[in-house]
């Protein structure tokens, strides 16, 4: 008799190889159900960590042998865990991190192997950190991380930092920002998207937005009323030589003899750009006419880690990459003092009137954490939050030393030709100082079964995510059998990449999908990626997509494109797609479950009915001023549309073919309710029809569509046009139009293993690098979506060859926010700006095989009629849980 899995992959089939890490341009991450976290360049030490409430800063410790710490040279993901090896003199070293299933714990395993033919003696040193905090806000996309002055997202300083973790004596790399910055004067913006500085490719680079909840407690702090003059920098040199370089004009004349920036609380002023590297000076002079001040005098760039001197109740202070220090004395008023602060690798100083003033110190030395060594344990607490932390190990260390927030455990050892030694350190975290010690020396007592548990308890899940009547999921997935082993491979990884995302403790909602991470986004979904598989989603987890809808559609969708699953809050600016995505993924959830009583239910005041009909016949609220005045117009922000290509904006064909789509569900979905809707319905039905001919009439052949504009149409060739026109408006098309639209896909899109979002001869592409939206790559969820448009418009052929061939880009594990082009024409998970190496959109991909190969495309005609088929030449779908296929239409 078989099992419901059989056909389904072992999980450990699933999991990548070594991988070389030259290979890799975005390392692995790390994740469990309730928290993530990166791995770094050395062999243990991890960044990015969370397990809301719990975010970590900095980084948990680096390994050393004999005072050095090896480099990782190879890397292999898993579900549940992430090796690294690397040749350590005449040593193989060989370490695996996991996460405790279901815990806010960590287990290292660190193999050491003697590949001589002599004997080996070896210091083995592990660093401990845990700078660890609680905190019940600030989880938004940018999620708050902890400093040691203050808790926000520092992108910019946590990924010096991470680079860093290799140094065999770590430098304080995170004052050194990278390129040049505006030297700013008077009130600081909350570092964000810097709108009114784009002279170069929207790149993540350079453009970092907030994205964080209201709840974060960033606040624009006012400018000192104050007068600045002679901002120069003075540059690092051989014996001081560098040169002084003047920034700025002359500001405002004041009728003294030296012209001057006269500073309010209501000033930002941008004086110049400048870069600081290492051993440079920012200078200035200042004076103050008010004591007792609280206001910023200036400020290095627009972003967490700018270097920042301000006035705080008259005192002098620096702030800079998570470092806050404030002068003992106030400034003298009514007097000229000069400002000097140097920036370097070894800390930053600020001398006032040519005298050491305020001096960092190294962020592990103890200014917020105190590690303690207690009965072979280290235990770390937080001074500003309830967070404890203790490290245990399996093997106990022949020495244990703290300094600070620092713990060093130390093992002398000695390994004949062959012989291995295997140490195991658990870190666990929590509120109680006495819990997590006792909860890490019992797993420590028992570590090789308690770090093995961790992959069989994987494999269980995985399991279950096939298996009907499991007790893990509310649903199941359908098990795809065919003899095409790559297109198996791609729709597996799909569903595993939805279920590695899938977390069971952050959301008072249930189990929910995070969009993406770990450098982003630990309790966070965005409404757009979801949609992009929102059957597949229903299918596995209907109870928890339904509790989600109605969360999602209680939070202000008009304003924001995500939402903090933690504490229900909007996160971002406004997505135009928001209304097309939403709809889409109710209606999928319909489509598959045929729960029509969702409809009934309340979100954010209104009905899910409601809802439904505000976002279909939204458009006549956006209609064109232009043009024929029947298209919507999305308006001029291109952070709204796709962010990186800056022409893609006002009435673009893509959402308006897309609210084609929307009216005619709606229509379809008012007609089975019945009750009088047939009006209703009919008039969805007309203005689909007056919008689909509006669409149609952008059409610029071969291929491409025209962008609508105030001063006229122009063309381009996006795949976000090509999905959701095939997708929503397919029976529209001619013959003669489909053909041409797959030949533009063919020849322009689709490129080895994956493809790129805009053609990369397109006019505008120059302009739109990025590797998710622009012409350098694409996006997660664009190859699962253009395989389903080319399904629709009869070419299921070419989508399978897609589809056959997306598992190659994963390096070595799962699909990121963006694949990139790599130097030798291949793809890549993608590392610059903020990209994630995790994206739950690219479950496209499976979404693509069952909608797209297979027909069940889950809408609101499948209430009335068969749509789709579990048999094709590309292979049979078992236990289908879906209407028509195991599960029976209800009456309303």
């Amino acid at each position: 008799m078989n099992r419901p899995t059989d056909g389904v992959p072992a999980l450990d089939e699933l999991a990548g190889g070594w991988t070389e890490r030259a290979e890799l341009n975005h390392l692995p991450s790390l994740r469990n159900q309730w928290g993530q976290g990166h791995v770094n360049s050395d062999l243990t030490s991890l960044s990015w960590l969370a397990f809301p409430p719990y975010s970590g800063g900095y980084h948990t410790g680096a390994l050393r042998i004999d005072g050095s710490v090896p480099l990782a040279e190879r890397l292999r993901w898993a579900p549940w865990g992430v090796r690294r090896a690397a040749e350590a003199g005449a040593l193989t070293v060989t370490t695996e991190v996991r996460m405790g299933y279901e815990r806010s714990r960590l287990l290292w395993r660190l193999a050491l192997r003697n590949t001589t033919s002599g004997p080996v003696t070896a210091a083995v040193e592990q660093e401990l950190l845990a700078p660890f905090a609680h905190s019940e806000v600030d989880w938004g996309w940018l999620y708050g991380s902890p400093w040691n002055d203050g808790h926000h997202h520092d992108y910019f300083t946590t990924e010096r930092i991470r680079d860093e973790a290799v140094a065999d004596r770590p430098r304080q790399v995170q004052f050194l920002p990278v390129g040049e910055r505006w030297i700013r004067l008077g009130s600081p913006r909350v570092p964000g998207i810097q709108r009114d500085e784009d002279s170069e490719p929207m790149l993540l680079e350079s453009e970092l937005p907030d994205h964080s909840t209201p709840d974060s407690g960033r606040v624009r702090a006012p400018g000192a009323a104050c007068r600045v003059r002679e901002v120069a920098v003075r540059r690092a040199g051989t014996g001081g030589t560098g040169g002084t370089e003047p920034v700025g004009g002359a500001g405002e004349h004041t009728g003294e003899d030296a012209p001057e920036y006269v500073v309010r609380p209501d000033t930002d002023l941008r004086i110049g750009t400048v870069g600081l590297g290492n051993g440079d000076v920012l200078l200035f002079s200042v004076r103050t006419d008010t004591p007792g001040q609280t206001g910023v005098i200036i400020t290095h760039g627009n972003h967490p880690d700018s270097l920042q001197v301000s006035l705080e109740n008259g005192c002098l202070a620096l702030r800079i990459a998570g470092e806050r220090l404030v002068a003992p004395e106030p400034l003298a008023p009514g007097t000229w003092h000069g400002v000097a602060v140097l920036v370097a690798d070894t800390g930053a100083e600020l001398l006032l009137d040519d005298a050491p003033l305020l001096t960092t110190a190294a962020w592990w030395e103890g200014q917020r954490w105190t590690a303690t060594a207690d009965g072979g344990t280290v235990s770390i607490a937080d001074s500003r939050s309830p967070a404890r932390s203790a490290y245990a190990f399996s093997v106990p260390p022949g020495s244990i030393g703290t300094a600070g927030a620092r713990g060093t455990a130390r093992w002398d050892i000695t390994l004949q030709p062959g012989e291995e030694t295997v140490l195991g350190v658990v870190l666990e975290i929590g509120d109680s100082a006495g819990a997590v010690a006792r909860d890490a020396t019992r797993a420590a007592a028992s570590f090789t079964a308690e770090f093995d548990a961790v992959a069989e308890r994987w494999r269980r899940t995985w399991d279950s995510a096939f298996e009907p009547g499991n007790t893990e999921f509310s649903g199941h997935l359908p098990t795809l059998r065919t003899e095409d082993a790559d297109l198996a491979r791609t729709y597996y990884l799909g569903a595993l990449l939805a279920v590695y995302l899938r977390n069971t403790k952050v959301s008072p909602v249930g189990p929910v999908f995070l969009t993406g991470g770990p450098r982003l986004g630990a309790t966070t979904t965005f409404f757009w990626d979801i949609s992009e598989w929102a059957r597949t989603a229903a299918l596995l987890e209907p109870d928890g997509l339904r509790r989600w809808i109605l969360a999602a559609l209680a939070q202000p969708y008009e304003r924001c494109h995500s939402f903090d699953t933690r504490n229900l809050l909007p996160v971002g600016n406004h997505y135009s797609a928001n209304d097309h995505s939403l709809f889409r993924t109710v209606r999928a959830y319909v489509g598959v479950t045929g729960d029509l009583g969702l409809l009934d239910e309340s979100a954010g005041g209104r009905r899910v009915l409601q809802h439904l009909r505000e976002m279909a016949f939204r458009p006549n609220t956006l209609r064109a001023t232009f043009g024929g005045g029947v298209l919507a117009d999305f308006g001029r922000d291109a952070w709204e549309l796709l962010e990186c290509v800056p022409n893609y904006r006002d009435a673009v064909v893509s959402l308006n073919a897309g609210y084609v789509g929307m009216l005619r569900s709606l229509a379809a979905l008012l007609r089975a309710l019945g009750d009088g809707h047939e009006e209703e319905a009919g008039v969805a039905e007309a203005e689909a029809a007056e919008l689909s001919a509006a669409v149609l009439g952008q059409y610029a052949g071969d291929g491409r569509w025209m962008i609508s504009h105030p001063e006229g149409d122009e063309v381009i060739g996006h795949c976000l046009d090509f999905e959701l026109v095939a997708a929503d408006m397919g029976e529209d098309l001619s013959a003669d139009q489909r053909a041409e639209m797959v030949r533009f896909v063919t020849e322009h899109l689709l490129d080895g293993d994956w493809m790129r979002a805009l053609d990369p001869g397109d006019p505008v592409a120059p302009l739109s690098d990025r590797p998710d939206h622009g012409a350098a790559g694409a996006f997660a969820a664009w190859p699962g979506a253009t395989s389903f448009g080319l399904c629709r418009l009869g070419r299921p052929d070419i989508a399978a060859g897609v589809l056959r061939r997306a598992h190659r880009a994963t390096s070595g594990g799962l699909w990121g926010q963006a694949m990139e082009v790599a130097a030798d024409g291949g793809y890549r998970v993608a590392g610059r700006g903020v990209a994630n190496r995790d994206s739950n959109a690219a479950v496209a991909v499976t979404e693509a095989v069952l909608a797209g190969l297979f027909g069940i495309e889950a809408g609101i005609e499948s209430l009335s009629k068969d749509i789709g088929t579990t048999s094709t030449p590309y292979g049979r779908l078992e236990n289908v849980r879906a209407i028509g296929f195991g599960l029976p239409r209800s009456p309303r």
